[in-house]
């Protein structure tokens, strides 16, 4: 009789959700304002589908390579930017954050300093930047992205130079305003900066790095001695 006037007391038990309400652990979130849209399950993003079906042949044959596994293939691409004086503006903060979480679809990172340097007036633990990396389809449509729409929207674009690699087949370069990404709205800019981005890959040298990346379509500026012999 006590169990059944406690009972009473707390009144009805809630009803059970059913299993297509309940979320998965683990499930990815839609991002707030977007609708999400069911990906198909037999979808491959474009580069990666000419990876397979075109550049992965043609460097075997450039460098004779006897198995497809030593065929150089992209490892991942690194967003980042340093802003000085970002640890005392929140507004502006959290704008970065915004702007690569529209630019890559990821959450990014804030980076903060490691040491104190007076000279920089800057303190370990202070927030310097914003970096997010991408890995398997997100890297893939990214670079599609990248090529075919922002790049040309660079102004007096006249091809990127070959001799941004680091030695060991990674590709960097620079732009000077995040407004060449059509995902960034001009007028919810709080202040104009640039970005670094580094193409990581497994190639060995620069070599068998450029050729992975001349065949996935990367606009490189062409050598004044290149366009004699042409």
């Amino acid at each position: 009789m006590a169990d059944k006037e406690t009972q009473s007391k707390k009144g009805p038990k809630a009803p059970k959700a059913s299993p297509d309400k309940v979320e998965k652990k683990g499930a990815a979130k839609p991002v707030k304002g977007e609708a999400s849209a069911p990906v198909p399950k037999d979808y491959v993003p474009r580069l990666k589908k000419l990876y397979r079906e075109q550049v992965v042949s043609a460097l075997m044959k450039r460098f004779g390579f006897a198995n497809i596994m030593l065929a150089p293939r992209l490892d991942k691409i690194v967003l980042n930017v340093g802003v000085g004086g970002l640890h005392s503006d929140q507004k502006f903060a959290e704008s970065l954050q915004e702007e690569f979480r529209s630019i890559s679809g990821m959450k990014p990172v804030l980076t903060r300093a490691r040491k104190s340097i007076s000279n920089f007036k800057l303190r370990e633990g202070m927030i310097v930047g914003c970096r997010v990396t991408l890995r398997g389809d997100r890297m893939f449509e990214f670079l599609d992205r990248l090529i075919s729409v922002v790049i040309p929207r660079i102004r007096d674009f006249r091809g990127l130079s070959d001799r941004s690699f680091d030695g060991r087949g990674n590709f960097n370069f620079g732009v000077k305003e995040q407004i060449i990404f059509p995902e960034i709205d001009y007028d919810k800019v709080v202040k104009m900066h640039g970005m670094d981005i580094c193409i990581g890959t497994t190639a060995r040298n620069d070599e068998e790095g450029a050729e992975l990346l001349k065949g996935l379509g990367f606009p490189f500026r062409r050598r004044t001695g290149d366009s004699q012999a042409a």
